[in-house]
């Protein structure tokens, strides 16, 4: 077990998601050369892998993490998060520990698993990475019509709204549903599959419409990761999202101390305790949300 930071000096870049922004001149503390802001972080991704590329066997943390504008059913400012690296681990021994984490936690006997054109295939009847704009946008619900019209043509923008309102309602009711591979341009830090070279070897967890996990097999190349840095940054300016470094403290561990082959899970501890005992939002199972804190 580890206890990565809760802040630092930079964080992965991801196109939507946004760490909270503290001024370093508010800490007083003069002794130390600290850039002008620090971030808390959205999760503990780029501590512990630097932990990894420095010779950490496999490592787990649980603990605080922030995510700045998010509220809701699903959603508060700070929530808690379980983490977790294993060396030598790939896309089938990621999968497994975590249906099996979801199976003694959730009380089932077994998981699913479906590709992510199965589900799209079997919900929408259509193949996901291979159908036109058009198709997608005919796919979207009509009440969210101004929000597809307003996302264009960002392709993974529209998956990404067909996943949250049309495909993940239906997952994962009868027993824990795990959906891999993901499109390439989904990737964020997963490696490229080798079952599907349009797809990445990006798996997550569903149960009862609800998303609980995230994992990958780890994207291990630095220069790759900087390529999909800069390609977020991009995103995020386009969103009118302020850039993130690049070049972060965890590029210059992959580049020069080299991170191992392993396999990576995120887990919102919240809301595994939410489907666990069939709450209907997360502010039932979090003692003091952000509003009453």
């Amino acid at each position: 077990e580890v206890q990565p930071p809760c802040l630092a000096s930079d964080c992965v870049v991801d196109a939507y998601l946004d760490p909270i922004v503290v001024d370093s001149d508010q800490m007083g503390i003069a002794t130390v050369d600290l850039p002008p802001q620090m971030l808390l972080q959205t999760s503990p991704e780029s501590s512990m892998k630097r932990m990894l590329a420095a010779g950490a066997p496999s490592i787990y943390s649980i603990g605080p993490v922030f995510r700045s504008g998010e509220l809701g059913q699903y959603h508060n400012l700070e929530f808690t998060m379980l983490e977790w690296y294993e060396v030598g681990g790939d896309l089938a021994s990621g999968m497994e520990l975590l249906g099996s984490l979801a199976m003694q936690t959730l009380g089932h006997a077994s998981f699913d698993v479906r590709s992510y054109r199965q589900v799209f295939q079997e919900t929408l009847q259509l193949d996901p990475i291979n159908a036109s704009l058009d198709q997608l946008r005919e796919a979207c619900s009509p009440k969210d019509a101004r929000l597809t019209a307003s996302i264009g043509d960002d392709r993974d923008a529209l998956l990404e709204l067909l996943m949250s309102t049309r495909v993940q309602p239906t997952l994962g009711f009868d027993r824990p549903l795990m959906i891999k591979n993901f499109p390439l341009t989904q990737a964020a830090l997963a490696r490229q599959s080798e079952q599907d070279p349009d797809c990445c070897a990006r798996f997550e967890l569903f149960a009862s419409g609800v998303e609980l996990a995230n994992g990958y097999d780890e994207l291990t190349d630095g220069e790759i990761f900087l390529q999909r840095a800069v390609t977020h940054n991009l995103k995020r300016t386009a969103s009118g999202r302020a850039e993130l470094v690049a070049k972060s403290k965890l590029y210059r561990s992959m580049r020069d101390e080299k991170l191992p082959p392993c396999a990576g899970v995120a887990l919102g501890v919240d809301r595994l305790l939410m489907v666990a005992v069939g709450a209907a939002s997360i502010d039932e199972v979090i003692p003091l949300t952000i509003d009453r804190a």
